[in-house]
């Protein structure tokens, strides 16, 4: 979450003392939220207390139902695409992967759609929510990559292409003249059988797929503890891990700058900048 103090909350455990907890509770389950990316470009939908700070996304019931909501969608993340696209890897993704690699960090879990854990080298990580950069058609099941469909939509609709926006999460943009309607945006459907197209993610609505939880389930029953990172865990896909992290009597840590749902179950509560925490932490445990 962002960088911001929470009136009245407890004063925060150590980085050392997290450091001692994992050290002897390896190796440790990452699950990992919006507050990775944010230092990397990507704005996270909720503010240090959980509230909305942006729009709430898009339903996957909305997607599918209404053309209109598919033409505000596309319009907007077709703007949204170069700037997410272009992000990079940070310190706190570089610090996890080193943690992997060292054996410390087993599995990552991560709830953000932006592949950056693979960009800065971590390997075993689940895609929670799916990733951006893969767009699958809701009728046959092709996919492609979504790059190829950004020159698509840019080609079938170059008066909205550069319009000025504001960056959002998720590679999603709020345009800044709200007089063009989206009704004159052009879909880009599915070119083998004309279906619609969306991306390969979890939308708001859609539940993880099964398969999934079960690999992030057997991940947890192999790890001593579960390290979260960044996230609020306001959305029971990912709050599930520390409900069951806790019924396993495994500790249950968090690393970050704001609220969490896991507050009240936590062993340890780190509530500093996710990027200087994870490289203290790796320094710490290797010292």
């Amino acid at each position: 979450m962002p960088d911001s103090p929470v009136p009245d909350s407890p004063m925060p455990d150590s980085i050392e003392a997290l450091a001692q907890l994992l050290s002897e509770n390896q190796p440790v389950l990452a699950l990992t939220g919006a507050g990775i990316s944010t230092s990397s470009g990507i704005p996270a939908y909720r503010d240090a207390t959980g509230k909305w700070v942006q729009s709430q996304p898009v339903t996957a019931s909305d997607f599918k139902k209404h053309e209109k909501v598919r033409q505000r969608y596309w319009r907007r993340s077709m703007n949204g695409w170069p700037v997410f696209n272009a992000a990079t890897a940070n310190l706190a993704h570089s610090a996890l992967a080193q943690l992997q690699q060292k054996k410390i960090v087993s599995t990552i879990i991560t709830q953000n759609v932006d592949g950056l854990h693979q960009a800065a080298g971590s390997t075993d990580v689940i895609e929670l929510h799916g990733s951006l950069a893969k767009v699958i058609c809701l009728q046959c099941g092709d996919s492609l990559q979504r790059s190829d469909l950004q020159k698509q939509l840019t080609g079938q609709n170059p008066t909205f292409a550069g319009e000025p926006v504001l960056a959002g999460p998720d590679g999603d943009a709020t345009p800044v003249d709200h007089s063009v309607s989206d009704t004159a945006f052009q879909l880009v459907n599915c070119q083998s059988c004309g279906g619609t197209l969306k991306p390969d993610v979890v939308f708001f609505g859609e539940n993880v797929p099964s398969t999934r939880v079960d690999r992030c389930m057997a991940a947890l029953q192999e790890a001593r503890s579960l390290l979260c990172i960044g996230s609020s865990l306001s959305v029971l896909s990912g709050f599930r891990f520390c409900r069951e992290a806790a019924k396993q009597n495994k500790p249950v840590c968090l690393i970050n700058q704001g609220q969490t749902r896991a507050d009240d179950i936590a062993a340890i509560k780190v509530s500093a900048d996710c990027g200087q925490s994870l490289h203290t932490l790796l320094n710490l445990i290797y010292d």
